[in-house]
């Protein structure tokens, strides 16, 4: 990442990476259309109103996971290969410690987080047993973002990608025979998803010991190090709080979706997940950014940060103009893989959220790329503030419109929140880069 054309690089390292995250988005859709196909409307919903806690437990693993991956990108854009492994190596301390400390406790708070959501009572049963599942299996979650993480941060992103496809597949076809053949319901949904994530991180780990001898940690790596752990968690947790607040934002909107009945729910689920793709190339220039930004950051090449930042950016809008349109042209269609036609209510659900935010996606795709590029630069509070002015956006609305407005000025709490991340992030980005700060690895 610090030789050669800036727009060459990232767009050969992002177009991976973006197949990967679709794929990732895959282990819930998948659960979703077949659960809707061959299940029902409640399923969808059922599954539908487990998202927001998806996000906010597998946001937290994940935003912890690439915090501890920047500076693995750091060190190796430096050169400092036994201080790498060393990061390496505390960051398996910590991921370990937190999968564990969130199963027990996620567990034991099941059922009370769905009352304070407003699940509906004939779905919290299915719920319940769905997210259960994915609690339990939260370490396979840890130990999968960590290792492609650390993958990418070397430079590696179509790895992860592969290992994705085949475990992506595994859980489309575990889907199937558990629901239709084993009849299980969406149970059976979160069992494929979490024994599909467990293959993809033993591919990771299994590739890792084979091809990179970079990465191979001996004993004196896993010496405990408070300062390392300080340095680790300095990163770790804002990105992790930063996914987080989101996740409560997201957590607020769900619960006054779930007011409106299942039918809402579907839509909105539908609609989310369909939108979830869309963002996830947005999410992969924002990871790009981070890595291509942390190792030329390593190096002291800040001029190049500033050329791929700008080259970003153009990118991203191009790609939320083409979404746009297609979303408002071809929503209604898309939403068919959910549900049948007959299915009206849901499909006008889905159809009023694309309405209400697919004009502020080129907002939703910068927040990708500032918040990114300031934590490849080392930076973890701005970023994490961003979260804070989503969180209060999003619960501002919510609150303004509850129980005055129809569903759609629910649907307005997502263009609100865009915009207000990107408040902090804009001006400290370009009050840096002209300052020219840095810090040290």
């Amino acid at each position: 990442m610090t030789v050669g054309k800036p727009v060459n690089l990232i767009v050969r390292f992002m177009i991976p990476m973006c197949l990967g995250n679709i794929f990732q988005q895959l282990y819930n859709l998948a659960d979703s259309i077949v659960a809707g196909q061959f299940i029902g409307v409640d399923a969808l919903a059922a599954i539908g109103g487990t998202s927001s806690l998806m996000f906010f437990v597998t946001g937290w693993l994940n935003g912890l996971a690439s915090g501890f991956a920047i500076l693995v990108a750091q060190c190796f854009g430096a050169k400092k290969l036994e201080r790498m492994r060393h990061f390496v190596a505390m960051s398996v301390y910590l991921m370990t410690a937190f999968s564990i400390i969130m199963t027990v406790g996620f567990e034991a708070a099941n059922r009370p987080i769905l009352r304070l959501m407003n699940s509906p009572e004939n779905l919290i049963g299915d719920i319940s047993a769905y997210m259960g599942v994915i609690y339990a299996g939260l370490f396979v979650t840890a130990a999968y973002n960590f290792l492609a993480a650390v993958l990418r941060a070397l430079g590696d992103s179509k790895s992860p990608l592969y290992f994705l496809m085949i475990s992506a597949a595994i859980n489309v076809l575990l889907d199937i025979v558990l629901i239709v053949n084993f009849h299980m319901g969406v149970e059976g949904c979160a069992y494929a998803t979490v024994i599909a994530q467990g293959i993809s991180a033993a591919l990771c780990l299994l590739y890792i010991v084979k091809k990179f001898p970079i990465l191979h940690l001996r004993k004196e790596n896993f010496h405990f190090s408070i300062q390392s752990i300080k340095k680790l968690l300095g990163l770790g947790i804002p990105m992790g709080l930063q996914f987080s607040i989101t996740a409560i934002g997201t957590i607020i909107v769900q619960g006054a979706v779930n007011v409106y009945g299942a039918v809402y729910i579907a839509g909105f689920s539908a609609a989310s997940k369909l939108q979830n793709i869309i963002a996830a190339v947005f999410v992969s220039f924002g990871a790009t950014a981070a890595t291509f930004v942390g190792q030329n950051r390593g190096a002291g090449k800040m001029e190049r940060v500033k050329q791929g930042v700008r080259c970003t950016q153009w990118m991203i809008l191009g790609w939320s103009f083409v979404m746009m349109v297609c979303v408002y042209l071809f929503g209604k269609y898309m939403v068919l893989l959910f549900t049948d036609g007959s299915e009206t209510k849901v499909i006008y659900a889905a159809v009023t959220y694309f309405k209400a935010v697919a004009w502020c996606y080129p907002f939703l795709g910068c927040i990708f790329l500032y918040r990114n590029a300031l934590q490849g630069m080392g930076y973890g509070l701005i970023p994490m503030l961003g979260g804070v002015f989503e969180l209060v956006a999003r619960t501002g609305i919510i609150l303004l419109v509850s129980g005055k407005t129809g569903f759609i000025g629910v649907c307005l709490a997502d263009p609100a929140a865009w915009i207000a991340a990107l408040i902090p992030l804009v001006p400290f980005y370009f009050y840096i880069m002209k300052k020219k700060i840095t810090v040290t690895v």
